[in-house]
């Protein structure tokens, strides 16, 4: 309620509009392409069983989509989100055998789908409107299928070159 004099105009009420739904997906990419997109359901959040339970989706996608990659080493880039380093993940990561790509606290110009995938989709993504979440999903996946390998290529390989300066600035990477 607001004070006003009894001569004051009537103030307008704006229509309200059902705020846009989240939807929260994990992209697994390599220098090839996207290995998994994981879309989790509507109001799900991620946890170490849930994210567990996506590394053994990621770990049949690579089977299925990057023959014989399994038998070598698998490093996989991940930040220090508590599913990330939580105890049930770190047991299911050395059950595979697989290492993790160290990824320093604060630090997306040193993650892949930071500094190179996620800006590109926003833009693409940028003024749309979506019926329904399965129309937003579709519209992901169409996009991430459409994308040249190149692409990809280019944002693994840069990978080495900022951390390269990361290491030479001690810590203190600067986009420029």
């Amino acid at each position: 309620m607001t004070w006003k004099h009894p001569s004051s105009p009537v103030t307008k009420k704006f229509k309200v509009q059902r705020s846009a739904a989240k939807v929260m997906a994990i992209v697994f990419w390599d220098a090839k392409g996207v290995i998994l997109l994981d879309i989790l359901p509507q109001g799900q959040c991620i946890n170490a069983a849930r994210y567990c339970s996506t590394l053994d989706r990621l770990k049949e996608a690579i089977r299925r989509k990057r023959t014989g990659l399994l038998r070598r080493d698998v490093v996989p880039q991940h930040d220090n989100a508590t599913p990330h380093s939580a105890n049930l993940t770190q047991q299911w990561l050395q059950r595979y055998g697989w290492e993790i790509l160290p990824h320093p606290a604060h630090s997306p110009d040193l993650a892949p789908s930071d500094f190179h995938l996620f800006g590109p989709l926003k833009r693409h993504l940028g003024g749309m409107a979506f019926e329904t979440e399965d129309d937003l999903i579709s519209e992901l996946r169409n996009w991430f299928d459409n994308l040249d390998v190149d692409f990809f290529r280019v944002g693994i390989n840069s990978l080495l070159s900022r951390w390269q300066k990361c290491i030479g600035l001690h810590g203190d990477y600067v986009e420029q």
